[in-house]
């Protein structure tokens, strides 16, 4: 099998990486994720990555290109749908280029966050490997999150707080905000 990872950042590539490596499957790294704000994260993120590539010794396909006005774009007056529509516009072009480029399957680092909408991600995975008729390759990721963060750590990576997108950015930095949804989910939910 020759499997095309789309990866989102160094941290969330490394357990991913080795369970691929120790399968012994033929891949390739596929990074694009114009959700990412703002720019300085975004070569944060690239840095990271390239670093991690060098040193678990796999190919990195970079796309560099800053494509945040796209991603703004579909997710403006969308933001409750928000993650739907940033998982179909990453994995749509990730799926489309191993496509372009012969490969028999894909697959995400997006499955190694426990904080990422992982039914969410399979079905949309599922979904383009229907439409394009490529291979969804599933392993769950999450059982490695420990290692993950603890080798990201002991390479001294960088590693990230928040998911990537502006929204994310102002849910993980604002206080007033946390507290305000932490306040409204013990109203809705009270224990």
């Amino acid at each position: 099998m020759n499997l095309l990872l789309h990866v989102c950042c160094g941290p969330c590539s490394i357990y991913p990486v080795s369970i691929i490596q120790k399968a012994g499957i033929s891949f390739s790294a596929y990074f694009f994720n114009p959700n990412i704000h703002p720019f300085k994260e975004f070569k944060s993120r690239i840095n990271a990555l390239a670093y991690v590539s060098n040193n678990l010794k796999f190919n990195l396909i970079l796309e560099k290109d800053y494509e945040l006005k796209e991603y703004l774009r579909q997710v403006v007056f969308h933001e409750n749908n928000r993650c739907n529509i940033c998982y179909d516009l990453r994995l749509r072009k990730s799926v489309e280029y191993a496509v372009a480029h012969n490969f028999d399957a894909f697959s995400t680092t997006l499955l190694y966050s426990k904080y990422q909408n992982h039914n969410l991600i399979i079905d949309t995975c599922n979904q383009l490997s229907k439409q394009f008729g490529i291979e969804f390759f599933y392993r769950d990721f999450r059982k490695g999150w420990q290692y993950g963060i603890d080798q990201s750590k002991k390479l001294d990576i960088y590693r990230q707080r928040y998911c990537g997108c502006i929204y994310s950015e102002h849910e993980a930095f604002d206080k007033r905000f946390r507290k305000k949804i932490r306040s409204k989910t013990l109203l809705e939910h009270p224990r």
